[in-house]
């Protein structure tokens, strides 16, 4: 359903969509205005009749608008092409040629290249057009590719001096693009077309328009805001900057590199952190742009974002690394939950500027700046750097909040030795890393490490610190999780100011405590352009051979993507030709059905077996299942083969991911080791899962903690054998845990234990299907873990256990909306 984005008295109404972009159609709705027709694409995507699922957009009114029809960069050489004859694979033979060369650019390098072409079976049986790396390479360097690069010597002057008092100098070598052309070829991809977006609008939950959705750049303030303040109809190219030093040698040598990455907040997040859609002075009155759709917009690119760890925002702020780089808070009352004055630029500039011209302004010391007399960002239009910065989630909340701060003040209290002993407790969970040595000895840590720490952290210090620290503790990780999501509403957000009030009110104990607390760009980024640039060089003179390189790598992804549209297009015509319906409901006018993804919780067992034919005794030794022949009796008189896991396939959560999330289901005996030691064996691996209480099939609604939803340990997933007759449902030999209890005031986790029946562990047999989802629970420890309990039997030796929300984002997401 679709309603107009204008009603005739002009007051913004609100269309009922999921998302004005993605994987969908389009609608083109042409107006008079003074400068051309004014294109406003709408698009429309179909979703479920769910009250949830629904979205409400108010989009900006005067934005996006198209100048005139353009072609885009493969409309042109798709026309030159065919101009000049050539074939759509030159200049390499054919499709099976051009795979090859693909292929040898992305995985070998040039003497792996060289030495694959000059084999026999090379040579004489595939007989590619090049015979050498050099005759390969001319034909790569053939390929159309992105814009060039420029090298630039700096001599960089220290504050130190040699043994003669003369200032220490090192000459660099500075590689730049034209940023506007990096923004021309983003914006005018066609590849992006389908999640290029030209105008803000407001995205909401409901109606009325209360509740605010935040996702993509488009939907948040800043856009709104700074396109008040451009002409009528113009488009604005939302530049995100990232930076970070990165080393390119390994183990030995000083080898490094500073490289900076551009996307555009128009491209769809999804699709923008995909390194196909990064690149390496703005007009102040725009710049005319054919965009991903041919159309021509006025676009003003302004830096929206600049992404950087702190020292390297307080080297761009002009400010000293004990400052703020965004405020003015003093360096003494920084931490503290103060409302300060941010940053002004233009006032930045004037006191750097009389400073650098001899004068000693007392502002220079008082808003603790530095002498960077020329920033980069000092003529950029419509710019406002201390508002762009954003904070780096690996470097500044994963490494810095949580593992340099709060994981070394839980160790101060704890101890190394308890910490240690808590972490080899931690019950198995599909997909949870192990410290099977605690944590202690790790000495080198990665962004994945300290999430993993995150996700059983809570319930493994509640009863070892004091409340108040765990209070502070949930504070801090619900921040983290809160940051992580990739969809914000207005309760989320509230959510994470809350988290934060909540630090700050309970902060003071970690000084009651002595604890010291004082208190960067995706590496991601840097494997895929500086790291493998610099490995494919010969070591010597290697930033030349990087750019190079780059453009080669370029070169072939152009290429790659220009096939794609060229195919993409023949059969979109071929579409419209031969399955064109001119008796299609006038409602549906104009719009593609778009397939819907399933919002119900699907279940997947194995088709075959893989321990078939199990005996009910083995049932009961192997897997624990004491009363499985009474279990599966009450279950035969009320409803008329045996797995090992099943898979459940959860609709999307906005708030994490738009794809669905696949999750296992274990239920596996031990593996004993072999008799030759070859083979060391596996413990048992019963997992524990959220059932819907009430027997009815698990859906979407019951994604969230409440009294139709409890906790059982998944002992035995079976098929009933066929001298019972036909029963297609997988049915599954569970144990419950008791329902939940209040959240716990410290530290907000639920308290559950087992359920008995008749002094026996609460058993029944249910269908496979009214499992929810996997769940994850860690044993109350208490002040001192048990120095019995390891990973593989802490579920039958504890006696109580908390529900643990920080598993993943899903769960946590769960427990903020439980009822």
């Amino acid at each position: 359903m679709v309603r107009d984005t204008d009603d005739e008295d002009g007051a913004p109404t609100y269309n009922d969509s999921f998302s004005p972009l993605r994987r969908s159609c389009s609608i083109d709705f042409e107006e008079d205005n003074p400068i051309a027709s004014k294109s406003r694409r709408v698009t429309v995507e179909d979703v479920t009749d769910e009250e949830d699922s629904r979205r409400y957009f108010e989009p900006y009114p005067e934005a996006g608008w198209t100048l005139r029809e353009g072609q885009t960069s493969f409309e042109r050489h798709q026309q030159y092409k065919e101009s000049e004859g050539e074939d759509k694979w030159a200049p390499f033979g054919n499709e099976e040629e051009w795979g090859l060369a693909e292929w040898l650019v992305k995985s070998l390098g040039q003497t792996k290249t060289d030495e694959f072409l000059k084999l026999p079976i090379t040579l004489n049986r595939t007989k590619p057009s090049f015979h050498n790396n050099r005759s390969f390479l001319q034909r790569v360097d053939a390929l159309p590719h992105g814009l060039g690069w420029n090298c630039k010597k700096v001599s960089v002057k220290g504050n130190r001096t040699d043994e003669n008092g003369q200032s220490l100098h090192e000459d660099l070598e500075l590689w730049t693009r034209d940023p506007v052309e990096c923004i021309k070829e983003l914006i005018g991809n066609p590849l992006f077309k389908e999640y290029m977006v030209y105008a803000p609008s407001r995205a909401y939950e409901d109606e009325a328009g209360t509740k605010r959705i935040i996702d993509d750049m488009w939907t948040a303030d800043w856009w709104w805001d700074k396109q008040k303040e451009l002409p009528e109809g113009t488009t604005i190219a939302p530049i995100i900057l990232a930076s970070d030093k990165t080393m390119l040698s390994q183990f030995r040598g000083d080898k490094s590199a500073w490289p900076v990455y551009l996307s555009i907040g128009n491209i769809a997040k999804e699709k923008r952190r995909q390194t196909s859609a990064t690149r390496n002075h703005p007009h102040r009155d725009g710049v005319d742009m054919v965009c991903a759709d041919s159309f021509i917009r006025r676009v003003y690119p302004i830096l929206a974002a600049y992404v950087a760890d702190f020292p390297k925002q307080c080297l761009v702020a002009c400010c000293k690394e004990n400052r703020c780089p965004k405020c003015l808070v003093a360096a003494d009352e920084r931490g503290d939950p103060l409302n300060s004055l941010i940053r002004d630029p233009e006032l930045t500039k004037e006191i750097l500027e009389r400073r650098r011209s001899g004068q000693h302004p007392v502002e220079f010391d008082e808003y603790g700046l530095r002498p960077v007399y020329k920033p980069f960002w000092a003529n950029l239009p419509h710019t406002d750097i201390f508002l762009a910065f954003t904070p780096d989630l690996l470097h500044q909340l994963h490494k810095g909040v949580f593992k340099d701060h709060l994981v070394k003040w839980c160790l101060d209290i704890v101890g190394e030795t308890e910490i240690d002993a808590r972490f080899k407790a931690i019950p198995d969970y599909p997909g949870l890393r192990h410290f099977k040595k605690g944590i202690s000895s790790v000495k080198q840590w990665t962004g994945t490490e300290h999430k993993e720490m995150q996700r059983v952290f809570m319930a493994l210090i509640t009863g070892a610190v004091p409340s108040r620290v765990v209070i502070v503790t949930r504070a801090l990780l619900d921040f983290c999780y809160y940051a992580r999501l990739h969809t914000h509403t207005s309760e989320s957000l509230d959510g994470l100011e809350n988290a934060l009030a909540v630090f700050h009110a309970h902060k003071d104990v970690l000084q009651e405590l002595a604890m010291d607390s004082t208190p960067k760009l995706p590496e991601r980024l840097h494997i895929d352009f500086a790291k493998e640039a610099y490995r494919a060089s010969n070591k010597r003179d290697y930033e030349e051979q990087m750019a190079l390189w780059l453009q080669r790598q370029e070169a072939v992804f152009c290429r790659t993507t220009y096939l794609e549209w060229v195919a993409e297009r023949a059969a979109r015509r071929t579409e419209q030709e031969s399955e064109y319906d001119s008796n299609s409901d006038a409602e549906n006018e104009g719009f593609d059905v778009v397939p819907v993804v399933s919002q119900d919780i699907i279940h997947v067992l194995a088709k075959t077996a893989p321990h078939p034919r199990r005996s009910v005794q083995h049932l009961e030794t192997m897997h624990g299942a004491v009363d499985f022949l009474p279990a599966l009796t009450l279950f035969l008189q009320k409803h008329l083969p045996h797995n090992h896991s099943i898979f459940v396939i959860l609709p999307p959560d906005p708030r994490v991911s738009e794809l669905p999330k696949c999750l296992r289901v274990r239920a596996t005996p031990e593996v004993l080791p072999s008799s030759s030691g070859r083979k060391p064996g596996s413990p048992n691996r019963f997992d524990m899962a959220l059932v819907s209480s009430d027997g009815v099939q698990a859906s979407k609604a019951l994604l969230m903690l409440n009294a139709a939803v409890r906790v059982a340990q998944v002992r035995v997933l079976f098929r009933l054998p066929r001298q019972f007759g036909v029963y297609p449902r997988p049915l599954a030999y569970i144990e419950w845990f008791t329902p939940f209890r209040e959240p716990d005031e410290s530290s907000g986790l639920r308290l559950i234990s087992r359920s008995t029946r008749h002094l026996r562990r609460n058993s029944a047999v249910i269908h496979v299907d009214e499992i929810i989802r996997p769940c994850h629970l860690i044993p109350k420890m208490g002040q001192l873990v048990n120095p019995m309990w390891t990973s593989a039997n802490v579920y039958e030796l504890a006696s109580e256990f908390y529900l643990n929300p920080f598993i993943d984002l899903e769960t946590f997401c769960m427990s903020t909306t439980s009822t």
